[in-house]
């Protein structure tokens, strides 16, 4: 795969990003596309988008990750991630690679882990030129999966004042109270441990450590499954550890529920909420079969 740096604009922003062009293209050949969109306050150098960006352009794929605004090398407040303009961030990456002169337009699809993946969704909901969805790990309802993370009333009672606090300090001063990543998204020692265990970085270079309150009122308020059945008749995957440890797995059982056809829905023992940085091979052969059924590589 042949990557070029690239930067294209969102809401006034520069975003940062690279397309990648698989091995083997023909001159003037046209090749179905996937956006690959990074989790929570992450960027477009981490595991869990160089293994699924790899992996897509050798299977064929034009690639295009970038770094979300306010995330990475992108533009925009460092640290201010709000969904519905990642949405609209989205939008423009979408705009910026159907340009591109080894892309077929009308065959662009996304890929998100965790809150790239309830991004994807959301934008597969409300963006018909989207071609095809898949969601590693992703979430559907802001209030629900919080209510999962933040489990005990003690633990709850905690988030829901950061919550208020952050209100009340934006109304009062005008200014954001800002919060650390792991009050508004708990990851479990056990979790981090297996990764250092498998010399596997949780967090990419640079990720955002401290957050704006609006950040995670953003997501509390995000519903995803609530469009996620306008996807249809385009194919949609989703894909959760049976047992995740940081976004509920009852996340994408209800978006499979509210779901047109066709969709599948994959739960993966054995493995937890950056499956997609473990580089499974079981992981990979369920994407391919997926894509040879509904989302193929044509070669020209």
């Amino acid at each position: 795969m042949k990557e070029d740096v690239i930067s294209f604009q969102s809401a006034g922003l520069r975003l940062h990003g690279a397309v990648g062009v698989p091995n083997g293209l023909r001159e003037g050949e046209r090749r179905p596309a996937f956006i690959v969109l990074h989790g929570f306050g992450s960027n477009s150098e981490g595991n869990n988008v160089l293994q699924p960006t790899r992996v897509l352009s050798e299977f064929g794929y034009v690639t295009l990750r970038f770094d979300m605004r306010g995330c990475g090398k992108s533009e925009g407040e460092f640290g201010r991630v709000i969904c519905l303009e990642q949405v609209e961030d989205l939008g423009n990456a979408l705009n910026f690679l159907a340009a591109h002169p080894a892309v077929d337009p009308d065959r662009i699809g996304v890929v998100g882990s965790s809150f790239g993946g309830a991004v994807a969704v959301y934008a597969g909901g409300t963006n018909p030129r989207i071609a095809a969805v898949i969601s590693n790990g992703g979430w559907g309802h802001g209030e629900r999966k919080f209510r999962g993370q933040h489990r005990t009333p003690e633990a709850w009672a905690k988030f829901t004042k950061m919550l208020e606090d952050g209100r009340a300090y934006r109304a009062r001063t005008g200014k954001s109270l800002m919060v650390p990543r792991y009050d508004i998204v708990p990851i479990p020692d056990h979790v981090r441990e297996k990764l250092e265990r498998q010399n596997i970085g949780m967090l990419a270079p640079n990720s955002v450590e401290m957050f704006p309150a609006e950040t995670a009122q953003s997501m509390f308020d995000f519903r995803a499954e609530e469009v996620v059945g306008r996807i249809a008749p385009r194919p949609l995957l989703l894909i959760h550890a049976a047992n995740d440890s940081v976004t509920p797995t009852e996340q994408s059982i209800e978006m499979f529920k509210r779901a047109g056809q066709p969709a599948e829905l994959h739960l993966f023992s054995g493995l937890d909420h950056f499956l997609f940085a473990e580089n499974s091979t079981r992981v990979w052969n369920l994407l391919r079969n997926w894509l040879d059924a509904y989302f193929p590589v044509k070669l020209q």
